[in-house]
């Protein structure tokens, strides 16, 4: 299964994703997280301790790696460098594990002064197409709001895009929007989770949010798991309310895209 879950900006992205690794962990599965968000807050949403998430370096960071693997040192400016470089010890190797959980940040390429960032952006892109295409692992990738990291190459990997919907028409918009931009990659299974669902009005509007998409479920707003970000907690360890609704979501998921233990 590899699933890439997005949607707005603070609208629950980090907390499902979350919670789908560890569900799947939890039953077995080798589970490969994927931080692909600028604002990289996976690791505590997972339960990485403090001390792990402070170890972690992106990979948008590691310029020896980049320069190793491309033949291009970042932020240099002309030259030739490798548009294919070997990525596929990366994973094994440079992985932060926890709690059954590996999980690989990507970071943010910088601009603005900086010179030239092809080479981190081509090993990001390899990194993510071995990721999604090669390897055998449970791959959730916790994505900015778009599908920024998905080419043409890598989307028809994609079993599931998830666009994660809060009631409110900013949420909606950026729904609506996703739902475009993978129409023009060929993303043919999108699917909608409701998040800070309060009532049955909030599961309406999310239901009509993304027309032509199915809602697999609902995330309901959790006073835990608020109380769990600001402790640097997983909502998984704390709110049981938001791993039973998770869990829900993850069996129709499975049952629609026929995954079997």
């Amino acid at each position: 299964m590899k699933i890439a879950v997005t949607g707005k900006g603070g609208v629950g992205k980090t907390t499902l994703s979350s919670l789908l690794a560890r569900l799947y962990a939890a039953d077995g599965f080798t589970v490969l997280a994927i931080d692909a968000d600028p604002d990289a807050n996976l690791a505590a949403a997972l339960g990485f301790p403090p001390d792990l998430v402070a170890s972690i370096t992106p990979i948008a960071d590691m310029k020896d790696l980049v320069e190793e693997r491309t033949g291009m040192k970042p932020g240099t400016i002309g030259g030739f460098f490798s548009m294919n470089p070997r990525v596929d010890d990366i994973p094994d190797t440079l992985a932060a594990s926890y709690n059954g959980v590996k999980l690989l940040v990507m970071g943010t390429v910088k601009k603005g002064g900086a010179g030239c960032v092809c080479a981190e952006n081509t090993l990001i892109k390899s990194l993510v197409r071995h990721l999604l295409v090669e390897r055998k692992d449970v791959v959730i990738m916790d994505m900015v709001a778009g599908v920024e990291h998905l080419g043409r190459g890598t989307a028809a990997a994609v079993d599931a895009l998830l666009v994660v919907v809060e009631p409110g028409q900013r949420s909606m918009e950026t729904a609506r929007t996703v739902q475009r931009l993978a129409a023009d990659l060929g993303i043919r299974r999108c699917y909608v989770v409701g998040c800070k669902v309060r009532s049955e009005r909030d599961r309406e509007l999310v239901r009509k949010a993304v027309p032509g998409l199915e809602v697999l479920g609902f995330l309901p707003y959790s006073p835990l798991a608020v109380e769990a970000d600001l402790d640097g907690k997983s909502a998984y360890d704390v709110a049981p309310d938001l791993v039973e609704a998770a869990r829900e979501i993850r069996a129709r998921l499975d049952e629609l895209e026929g995954l079997r233990k």
